[in-house]
């Protein structure tokens, strides 16, 4: 089975997206991820132009255990030998035994950008690239422009500038779709012609600027390059590079090539979400194989022949890339999605039609229960009639007082196993006030409640043309022993919307401790107060 390479460079070109900016200890992490997983070269940065980049190579050494860490860097500088360049000596002085370097593969750029002589521009190629070679290191050259340099001149130069870079002693040469404006058949053509035109491996790098990045990496695989540049999520300047969480799955999987290290593919979905994190991106839903939404299906229609043939809408095996089938119950769904939601329970047919109806009834009111599975289980469990009562509301009330700062305080009123509970809660707004009650009121009773924690709360105005008078949807998410608790409400007062979902959060979070307890964790009401304390 034939072999890709694997290069990532998200270290370098990818934190040219705008809004990126990695600290040092944020490039260590995702060096070592994607040691981790496998890549088989990973850029770590540019040692020649900023300080970080050359402390991120003296905090690396030693440190990778898969990959090979490369620095970056340009050919020598117009009218200074390459012994002279100073960016030379720091790819030398970063400690790795891997350097790229880029050069012009176009007429217009070498006289128009860099302002020197063609026939100069080649010398400076192969002198730089040999000078590096001649120091014991493993050179990989950008052929920067190579597609725009070919398609301009019919090649001659673009294949000039590679076959200079083979004399210098080049190990691999990086055809470089650097505008990302090109199309696949154009790849292809010029792709097959450099392979038979150089006696070393080619390699292909390309941005997505015509949304063809992934595309023409494939293409130029197919045509003969053996090694591919990209970045983790597409991550890179303007429209990003090709992205390397949708080559890598369709190159092992679609193309039947061997690439990265064996068996880790798995891993693919936890490497993509750790660097968004780390580099404080919010994911792309929609991203092939790895987006949140690759595997999530609202269609009725859809739902009902998943359930009877996962590969009728599934391309692939949601876990061979670390995925889970996610099944959603809408206004679109129909009963395959409920049955889908509650595999294994029994439940009567007029019990699924009600929910359903409910669900379209409530949907058409705003509600949104696709990002609220919780909720959408407790209606389920309500229609069957399982769900029992674990308190009854009486009131709440919220006052702010301006102070010096702004004071917010709640009060809950509840009954408990017969008990009136009458409870305070403080907080940094209305809503965190009355979590903070609704909590002290309810764990004295429910010490599971403790396990549930809030992680996200989102406000959606849904007729803005109200004004402040307008109908909100409150989405509230919470964990509870690692899994997520989603609940959404709906109201024109915000906090009644909130408090919708916050009960959800806490009703879904008791009814799950009752059906699957943990030892000595069943929500059964307790006056024992234990070391329960009231601050308020």
């Amino acid at each position: 089975m034939p072999r890709v390479v694997l290069y990532d460079t998200t270290l370098r070109d990818g934190t040219q997206r705008a809004g990126i900016s990695l600290s040092l200890e944020d490039k260590v992490q995702i060096a070592l991820a994607l040691d981790e997983f496998g890549m088989d070269y990973v850029e770590g940065g540019y040692p020649g132009s900023n300080v970080k980049d050359s402390q991120f190579f003296a905090a690396m050494q030693g440190r990778m255990t898969t990959s090979r860490l490369v620095a970056f860097g340009s050919t020598a500088r117009k009218g200074r030998a390459a012994e002279e360049d100073p960016n030379l000596q720091a790819l030398i002085g970063s400690g790795c035994q891997a350097v790229t370097i880029f050069g012009k593969a176009s007429v217009f750029h070498a006289e128009r950008v860099l302002e020197v002589d063609p026939k100069d521009n080649l010398q400076m190629v192969q002198q730089s690239v040999r000078f590096l070679a001649d120091h014991g290191l493993e050179v990989i050259f950008d052929a920067e422009h190579f597609f725009d340099g070919a398609k301009a001149d019919s090649g001659a130069y673009a294949f000039d500038v590679v076959r200079a870079a083979e004399q210098g002693g080049a190990r691999w040469i990086v055809l470089c779709d650097t505008n990302g404006g090109s199309l696949p058949h154009e790849v292809a053509e010029l792709t097959e012609r450099a392979v038979r035109a150089v006696s070393v491996p080619i390699g292909i790098h390309a941005h997505n600027d015509a949304g063809l990045g992934v595309a023409n990496s494939l293409t130029a695989v197919t045509a003969g390059a053996q090694m591919v540049h990209g970045t983790i999520n597409g991550y890179g300047e303007r429209c990003g590079n090709a992205d390397l969480c949708v080559v890598l799955p369709n190159l092992v999987l679609k193309m039947g090539y061997e690439a990265g290290k064996s068996g880790r593919l798995e891993y693919l979905t936890r490497l993509s979400r750790t660097v968004a994190d780390i580099a404080n991106q919010v994911p792309d839903g929609s991203q092939p194989y790895v987006g949140e939404n690759a595997f999530t299906h609202k269609a009725g229609m859809h739902v009902g022949a998943v359930r009877k043939h996962p590969e009728a809408y599934e391309h692939v095996v949601p876990a061979v890339v670390g995925q889970k089938r996610k099944v959603l119950v809408s206004e679109l769904a129909g009963r395959s999605n409920l049955l889908y939601q509650f595999d294994g329970v029994d439940i009567a047919s007029d019990t699924l039609n009600a929910v359903m109806d409910d669900v379209k009834r409530l949907e058409a009111a705003g509600y949104q229960f696709e990002a609220a599975e919780s909720s959408v289980a407790l209606m389920v469990q309500r229609a069957m009639g399982t769900l029992r009562p674990y308190y009854q509301i009486e009131r709440f009330h919220v006052s702010v007082a301006m102070d010096t700062v702004p004071v917010t305080e709640a009060t809950v009123r509840l009954i408990v196993d017969g008990q009136p509970v009458l409870e305070v809660g403080d907080g940094d707004g209305p809503v965190n006030a009355l979590d903070n009650a609704l909590r002290k009121a309810l764990t004295r009773f429910y010490p599971v409640l403790a396990e549930l924690r809030l992680t996200d709360y989102k406000v959606r105005v849904l007729d803005g043309k109200e004004a402040t008078a307008a109908t909100v949807r409150v989405h509230v998410r919470s964990e509870f022993r690692g899994e997520p608790v989603t609940t959404v409400g709906v109201s024109p007062n915000i906090l009644e919307a909130s408090w919708k979902a916050l009960l959800d959060a806490v009703d879904y979070t008791l009814w799950k401790a009752e059906s699957t307890p943990a030892a000595g964790s069943q929500p059964t009401p307790s006056t024992d107060m234990g070391n329960f304390q009231v601050k308020l």
